[in-house]
This record gives structure tokens, C-alpha cells and sequence, in this order.
């Protein structure tokens, strides 16, 4: 009897702890179904909560009680909401030059085609940016806009060092402008839209990319003699830069101008380089350009040639210059009653240094001169003179 009293009463304790036990089980399980669905969810499947949390992201004032929620972000519909805002202010620009002699009347050919961006509308005109070399030699320019209008256009100026031109029009069919952003902080990897008309086909096109680099060099040689004339500094971006796609935008993610796609490089084997100028850079030219026709640099009145262009046996035979020297710009010739002809300066004389900065070549002589100086400041120029170091200060004037 004491064993089956023991089995008895073991029996009826674990009957008696059964029934709530199983009661607790099922209150529990029915208690994480209810409260902690989505937090399991979200969890364990992002992916899918992220597909559909469009609808249901929750804004920045919840994120204290909400830490821990995704929150998603259409890009594809930014981007689209982006370029449609601001298409209307991309237009192509035809290059119309004239065919034949005086006589020969109403006998004009589109010479070439590019793109550009109004940037301003006021007093009942438009002013559109576009590449220099778009708008060379024409003797008339269009530009169409985004609805394909045609409309006739000034050019207000032109500059062949920085690769700008200023374009003004009636503005009354113009639907929008764009805003200018900056250059100055953008980083590699950010997203980057190109828009343009290449071909002079497809007005309006868009590609899109990142930015591949930030202040990229590339020689520029202006009277195709094989040396380098100047060094252009421009933004690189893999977004599809096409022929006619020259003088078109490209933007950042806010829709905001960065740069002015202006070329890329044209080989078989190379894809997804392309170059635009930065927008900061464009910004001071594009004023003067508007407002005076021309870029106002200063000059000296010098005719030079990078020092590594003459035979190293020259360099002492000849110019006499010592063997500390690795590097200048040697003077061809100076203008009568130039800047320069003032100071002192003669053919030969050899120049290091400007301000005390190193000068090696003549992109560099050019950079201080154009990037750093104004009509009426002063430059100390150091240089040598049958083999002796010499020093003279240059009351820069307006290139002329």
C-alpha cells in the first residue's frame, strides 16, 4: 500500500501540475504571436519587411520609441523625381556656320552640336552655359529646348582656357532653370547624373554613375603641336558621356549642378571615363563671360616655352644655366612695352620661380598667373641671366 500511495499520489501531483502547466504554455506562445510579430520580423526578415516599408516606415519624430526599425529609401524614385525637375532646364545647342562665300545667301549647315544648361532667367531672358569648343566658329547658334522648341541665341562669350561659353535668349518658352551646387565637397563613390543631347539625337537623355575622382589634370593642347598648353581640372564621373553630350549637366543626388560635362577619353579600350568642370570653377568665369564678354587674365607680355622642351646640352652650352636648376620656362621673346619689357625681362632669361613658388613648366607659370593673379597685382619673377640668379618685379596689366 505504500508504494501504490506514493505512485498514487505522484500520479495526482503531476495530474494537478499538468493542466496549468499546459494553460501557461499556450498563454505564452499566445502572448509572443500577439505582441512580438513584428519585431521578430524584422529581425529575422528585413529583406522582406524592407519590400514592402514603404508604407509603413516610420518618420524621424518616432525614432526614439522605434530604434531599431528600417527604414527605406527609394532611390530609383528620387532619381526620377530628380531628373524630371529638372530636364526642362537642359538643352541642346547647334553650331550654324555658313557655307560658301558673302554671295552665297541662306546656304548654312549645322557645323556641330553639343548641349547646355540655362542657369539663369531674367528681365525676360535666358542664359545658358555650354562648352567653348561647342560653340566654335559659329556664326549662329540655336538652342532646343526640352519641348523642342527652337530658339535663336547670342553668344555672350567665349573662353578657350577653361572650355565655357555663355548663351542668352528669349526666355519666354524657358519652363525652368537650375540651380548651381558646389564642387568643392563632393566624394568619390557619390551617385552622379549626367544629362545632355548625344548625337545631337537625343535631347534630354540621361545616364547615371558616381563620381570616380576629384580633381583630375588632363593636358589640353589648344594648337594641336603635340605640347601641352594647359592642364584643366575637372571632376571624373563613369556616367555615359556620349558626343553632344558637351556643355551638358551633370548633377548630384539633390538635383543640384556640380559640373559641365565637357569630355571623355576616346579610346577602344577604355569605357566609363569621362570628365566635366567643376561647377566651382565655372562660377567666376561664367560671371565674367556674362557681364564682359571675355575672361579678363592678366599677362606679362612673354612669349615662353617649358625648359624641358630645349636639349639638357643646352641648358649650359647655351642658356648657361647652373646644374641646380632641374626645371623653368625659358623667354622667346618679349612684347614691346609689355609688363614684362617694363620690368626688365629679355629673350633667353630663364624663370624658376614666381613668388617664390617653384615653376617647372609653363602650365605651371600659367596656373599662378591665371588662377592666383588680377590685372594690377605684382609678382616677383626669379630667373636667370647668362648663368646668374636675378630677381624683378612685373606690374601685371589686361591680356589684350
Amino acid at each position: 500500500m505504500a508504494n501504490f500511495d506514493d505512485d498514487y499520489k505522484g500520479q495526482h501531483q503531476k495530474r494537478n501540475w499538468f493542466v496549468p502547466g499546459l494553460i501557461g504554455i499556450i498563454v505564452g506562445i499566445a502572448v509572443v504571436l500577439v505582441v512580438l510579430p513584428n519585431g521578430l520580423e524584422s529581425e529575422i526578415l528585413p529583406d522582406a519587411w524592407t519590400e514592402h516599408s514603404s508604407d509603413q516606415a516610420t518618420s524621424g519624430s518616432n525614432s526614439g520609441s522605434n530604434a531599431n526599425n528600417y527604414v527605406s529609401v527609394n532611390v530609383t524614385s528620387q532619381i526620377t523625381d530628380v531628373v524630371e525637375s529638372v530636364s526642362p532646364a537642359v538643352v541642346g545647342v547647334i553650331n550654324i556656320q555658313r557655307k560658301g562665300d558673302f554671295w552665297q545667301q541662306g546656304n548654312q549647315r549645322e557645323a556641330g552640336s553639343g548641349s547646355g544648361v540655362i542657369y539663369k532667367k531674367t528681365e525676360g531672358n535666358a542664359y545658358v552655359i555650354t562648352n567653348h569648343h561647342v560653340i566654335k566658329g559659329a556664326d549662329a547658334v540655336e538652342v532646343i529646348l526640352s519641348d523642342d522648341t527652337r530658339v535663336e541665341a547670342e553668344i555672350l562669350g567665349s573662353d578657350l582656357f577653361s572650355d565655357l561659353a555663355v548663351l542668352r535668349m528669349n526666355g519666354s518658352n524657358v519652363k525652368g532653370t537650375m540651380d548651381m551646387g558646389a564642387s568643392a565637397n563632393i566624394k568619390v563613390g557619390e551617385p552622379a547624373i549626367a544629362i545632355g543631347n548625344p548625337l545631337g539625337k537625343f535631347l534630354g537623355s540621361v545616364t547615371q554613375g558616381v563620381i570616380s575622382g576629384t580633381q583630375r589634370t588632363i593636358p589640353q593642347d589648344f594648337n594641336q603641336d603635340g605640347r601641352a598648353d594647359w592642364q584643366a581640372e575637372v571632376i571624373q564621373t563613369d556616367a555615359a558621356i556620349n558626343p553632344g553630350n558637351s556643355g551638358g549637366a551633370l548633377i548630384n543626388i539633390e538635383g543640384q549642378l556640380i559640373g559641365i560635362n565637357s569630355m571623355k577619353i576616346n579610346e577602344e579600350a577604355v569605357e566609363g571615363i569621362g570628365f566635366a568642370i567643376p561647377v566651382d570653377t565655372a562660377r567666376p568665369i561664367v560671371e565674367q563671360l556674362e557681364q564682359n564678354g571675355q575672361v579678363k587674365r592678366p599677362y606679362m607680355g612673354v612669349e615662353i616655352y617649358s625648359l624641358d622642351e630645349v636639349p639638357k646640352t643646352e641648358w649650359n652650352r647655351t642658356l648657361n644655366l647652373p646644374d641646380s636648376v632641374e626645371g623653368g620656362v625659358y623667354v622667346w621673346s618679349v612684347e614691346s612695352l609689355s609688363p614684362a619689357d617694363r620690368a626688365g625681362m629679355k629673350r633667353l632669361d630663364v624663370i624658376t620661380a614666381i613668388d617664390g613658388k617653384e615653376v617647372m613648366n609653363m602650365i605651371d607659370l600659367r596656373k599662378i598667373l591665371y588662377q592666383e593673379k588680377e590685372v594690377g597685382d605684382s609678382l616677383k619673377v626669379t630667373f636667370y641671366r647668362n648663368g646668374e640668379r636675378q630677381e624683378a618685379t612685373i606690374e601685371l596689366a589686361r591680356q589684350r
